[in-house]
């Protein structure tokens, strides 16, 4: 519970930034909640790309890309 908490608190705010809703960002935290494996390993790949001097939205959009099939299997099977 509190983790879930901080975790919407730290998303929350970049997110609501970028205009996603309040019911998105609970379908989000949902997602990540219930595959945090793979969002690691997501976020490790961002961050190893990061290091090779590519900005933060350029990682991820390529890292997002690279994992695209298995993002749309775990979105779609919530």
């Amino acid at each position: 519970m509190f983790k879930k908490f901080v975790l919407k608190k730290l998303l929350g705010s970049k997110l609501k930034d970028a205009g996603v809703s309040d019911d998105q960002l609970d379908m989000i935290l949902g997602v990540v909640e219930k595959n945090p494996d793979f969002f690691k390993k997501i976020q490790n790949e961002v961050e190893a790309k990061k290091k090779q001097g590519i900005s933060e939205q350029a990682a991820m959009m390529t890292v997002m890309r690279e994992h695209q099939a298995e993002l749309q299997k775990i979105m779609t099977s919530k």
